[in-house]
């Protein structure tokens, strides 16, 4: 621990003369354009920190600036916390990660049986997500949210496909409850985040807590507090977490060693997912792995709150860049591209380009409902019945109104089309007046919407 934080304030001074001002007019240039109140920012480089910066307001109301201690909620950043444990508990041999989860999980269903606890760590498990039927304000125990998350149906066999699923996270931290004998939160205290110096916790929003910055959700152009969160839901292993840039900036300098985890452990962590029929999707445990211009990176994001939060670590280039926000609907992704490249040319992305559009009668109907979502006029019967119960009444009414605040809408431009059987995957530019936001969609054969998802560009 001390070798990490001796550095800081040398490295730091060394490294402010060369990535000062030019570097900070494009991150609070970014900030204006998303309209987010705070920013922390970390970069690791050759493993030490090299820039540690807060930009704009902990807390609007006490006109509180961000600082380095500032804490944020990590949002799914956490998720990687949960899946390292899991890797810890099987190194003491108290789990295996073929074991299925009724072994550690009371009253699991039936259509549960053949899912594995390394089916949850990548998402593979075919478990959807229960926010159609959870109350936010309801403090449940883990059996009872077990037990409502038991009647969510399943969107396929666990293993034929990837599907982002918090519950199956939520469930991951209920199997380290039982298998390590205490709350899962308490055993990472102690097996992470105290041995790294890492001042990371549960989110305890009754508690005193230092430096803590408030969340924000943009309304109608307007800055508005995060909505309340019950106690207990806040404690899921989904990325409940308070934590600063500086935290996670620990965690990225020992992850180039060999403790908490081992080389074995890491390598199995940045792996793509082998599904069932031999193909592979590129996420590991609690992470993704991606290239960006021909380099490798291991990234995670996260957003909960009011909060949104990225993790970017360019192996290759032995280069990490942290950016927490505290704004929901932000991008930090964009912000650390800006810095990413700042370091490192090679690594500076391009927004991009259209493609010929073969189907512009499709394009156009996906333009339609788009404009729908945004007005508020959409109804169900474009989307296929699982998404559907997914989006609707409130997923779908929140993404229209951050789609209206983007003003008219203006075209859609193709950027990629992939044929999957009877499933086509296309992603979109959409141009609104103000904004601009890559949207992906998945058209089943009946021509309706079964996966949809976006963020701003």
């Amino acid at each position: 621990m001390y070798s990490i934080l001796a550095g800081i304030s040398l490295n730091i001074a060394m490294a402010a003369g060369v990535h000062a001002d030019q570097l900070d007019d494009k991150i609070q240039a970014e900030m204006k354009r998303q309209k987010i109140p705070g920013v922390s920012l970390v970069v690791v480089k050759d493993g030490r920190i090299v820039r540690e910066k807060g930009y704009g307001l902990a807390n609007v109301e006490h006109q509180v600036r961000v600082k380095p201690e500032t804490i944020f909620q990590s949002g799914s950043v956490g998720k990687q916390f949960t899946a390292a444990l899991i890797l810890l508990l099987e190194q003491d041999g108290k789990l295996s990660l073929k074991d299925p989860v009724s072994k550690y999980l009371s009253n699991t269903p039936e259509a549960w049986r053949n899912i594995t606890i390394e089916h949850l760590l990548t998402h593979t498990s075919g478990l959807g997500d229960p926010y159609q039927k959870i109350d936010f304000r309801k403090d449940y125990s883990d059996q009872q949210l077990i037990d409502l998350e038991a009647t969510i149906p399943m969107l396929f066999q666990p293993g034929e496909r990837w599907s982002y699923s918090n519950m199956g996270y939520h469930l991951l931290g209920f199997i380290c409850n039982e298998a390590g004998g205490k709350f899962y939160g308490d055993q990472l205290r102690e097996r992470i985040f105290q041995p790294l110096g890492m001042s990371t916790r549960i989110i305890n929003e009754r508690d005193i807590i230092m430096h803590r910055a408030a969340g924000y959700d943009l309304v109608k152009g307007e800055w508005k507090n995060q909505e309340w969160v019950s106690p207990k839901l806040n404690t899921t292993a989904d990325g409940s977490l308070y934590l600063t840039a500086r935290d996670l900036a620990k965690w990225d300098i020992a992850l180039m060693g060999n403790s908490p985890l081992n080389e074995a452990q890491k390598r199995a962590s940045w792996t793509p997912v082998k599904l069932n029929d031999g193909k592979t999707h590129p996420y590991g445990y609690g992470w993704e792995i991606v290239q960006v211009n021909g380099h490798k990176k291991i990234e995670h994001g996260g957003a909960w709150q009011g909060f949104t939060t990225s993790i970017d670590r360019y192996v290759d280039d032995k280069l990490s860049v942290i950016v927490l926000t505290n704004r929901s609907g932000s991008s930090p992704q964009k912000i650390a591209n800006i810095v990413a490249a700042d370091y490192v040319p090679g690594l500076k992305v391009e927004p991009p380009k259209a493609i010929k559009d073969p189907e512009p009668v499709l394009t156009k109907h996906l333009q339609t409902i788009v404009q729908q979502i945004s007005d508020g006029s959409i109804q169900a019967a474009v989307f296929d019945e699982k998404m559907a119960a997914f989006l609707f009444p409130d997923l779908i009414k929140e993404a229209g109104g951050k789609l209206k605040a983007s003003g008219s809408l203006d075209r859609l431009e193709l950027l990629s089309r992939e044929v999957d059987g009877e499933m086509k995957r296309l992603r979109y530019r959409l141009v609104f007046k103000k904004d601009r936001y890559i949207m992906n969609f998945r058209i089943n054969a009946e021509g309706k919407i079964a996966g949809a998802g976006y963020h701003l560009e």
